[in-house]
């Protein structure tokens, strides 16, 4: 278990691969998770990479300024129909991107984005759309 903020940066700013795998691994306390994001702005993308963090922190994390960032909350297999949708409107392409092949994004979302600006955007969302069918 990671015991603070400063234990999770040490880990993930550190040269020790071990220490990488921990922070991508290891829980922690919501306060933990909470102050990272709040003071940590560069800790962003590796706590969204975490295997454990909470759902209550990816919420927050899907509004990061990084897009990097974003786009790895909407590759979690976690993220839920709701984060999803925020993230479906996100300027960057590669968060749309994602958010139209995962497979817990809503229906009426993927519709949405078979409409996107982004020719790639459009074709995953069909695709997604395309194998629900088949699986119904």
């Amino acid at each position: 278990m990671i015991d603070s903020a400063t234990e999770f940066l040490a880990l993930r700013l550190g040269d020790d691969p071990a220490g990488y795998n921990r922070a991508a691994r290891d829980s922690a306390p919501l306060e933990i998770w909470l102050e990272l994001v709040t003071h940590h702005p560069e800790a962003h993308f590796w706590v969204a990479q975490n295997k454990t963090v909470p759902i209550e922190i990816l919420r927050i994390l899907a509004a990061s300024s990084d897009w990097h960032t974003r786009s790895m909350v909407a590759a979690k297999n976690k993220a839920t129909p709701d984060i999803l949708e925020v993230l479906a409107n996100d300027d960057h392409d590669a968060v749309r991107h994602t958010v139209a092949g995962h497979r817990n994004t809503p229906t009426n979302t993927l519709m949405t984005l078979c409409s996107d600006t982004w020719h790639e955007v459009r074709r995953t969302a069909q695709d997604n759309l395309s194998k629900r069918d088949k699986k119904a």
